[in-house]
């Protein structure tokens, strides 16, 4: 009646509070700690209804007896055998007081992006953007590092870099990239800006910020502004895309020698 009970509270937790809505933060904890608590319940009350049950019978109370006095040994070696078993029990306690990650958070661990899919008292399991799933130690999430994308909010501030040509109108493409966001479905309207961050013998680098509601919206939407960027420049600015300048020695008629004299030369004339 105990394990029934439990999930029960469990299945009503979880249709009363959805993780399948923009603003899940609530849901997410609430989703984590039932999950926890269910299978803590449901281990404890297993050994204890166990236990109870070989005490109803004479000969399995004399067999307790004869283990009880071999307790000391057994103990030891049980305990080594079993310290990583009980590790990561320790390690999912402390996952459900402190919360570093909980169900469906955006994580980035050993350089793999997903979503927690499920989390038990001994293991974490990641759902990656293929589909793939990562199995994880949980002690993995308590003594190595991670990203949580989602630890408090699922608003993400991103960036997408682009190398143009010195010649570029800086102000004209920022100009550009605004109607691009105010057009843009993705983009949350909270901020958005574009900056030069480098400039190299070869290029410029224009980086771009922007604000989005989630990691999915954010990959979307540095996607859509790659793509819209890189089109006004190859129809408005086609002089501001990447290209190398090379200044030949020997007047306008030189002919240049290319990989040591082994390929055919290249004639240069003005």
């Amino acid at each position: 009646m105990i394990v029934e009970f439990a999930l029960a509270i469990e299945e009503v937790a979880k249709q009363r509070f959805r993780v399948d809505v923009p603003d899940n933060l609530q849901s997410r904890r609430v989703h984590t700690r039932v999950t926890v608590i269910r299978r803590v319940v449901v281990a404890l009350v297993s050994v204890l209804v166990f236990g109870l049950m070989l005490a109803t019978f004479g000969t399995a109370r004399a067999l307790g007896a004869s283990i009880l006095a071999s307790a000391g040994i057994v103990g030891v070696v049980v305990g080594i055998a079993a310290r990583p078993t009980i590790t990561n029990l320790v390690a999912g306690l402390q996952i459900f007081f402190t919360e570093p990650i909980r169900i469906d958070d955006v994580v980035v661990v050993d350089g793999q992006w997903g979503k927690v899919e499920d989390i038990t008292l001994v293991y974490v399991a990641v759902r990656l953007w293929d589909e793939r799933r990562l199995i994880l130690p949980i002690v993995q999430f308590v003594e190595r590092p991670f990203e949580n994308w989602t630890r408090h909010s699922a608003n993400l501030l991103v960036t997408v870099l682009v190398e143009v040509d010195f010649t570029v109108p800086v102000q004209a493409v920022r100009d550009e990239l605004g109607d691009i966001f105010q057009r843009s479905k993705l983009w949350d309207r909270r901020f958005w800006n574009l900056q030069v961050t480098d400039v190299n013998h070869d290029a410029v680098q224009l980086r771009v910020l922007m604000t989005a509601h989630d990691a999915s919206s954010a990959w979307d939407l540095r996607c859509e502004v790659r793509e819209k960027l890189l089109e006004y420049l190859q129809m408005r600015h086609p002089q501001s895309l990447p290209r190398k300048r090379v200044q030949l020695a020997g007047g306008p008629d030189a002919t240049v020698n290319v990989a040591g004299g082994k390929s055919p030369t290249v004639q240069v004339t003005r």
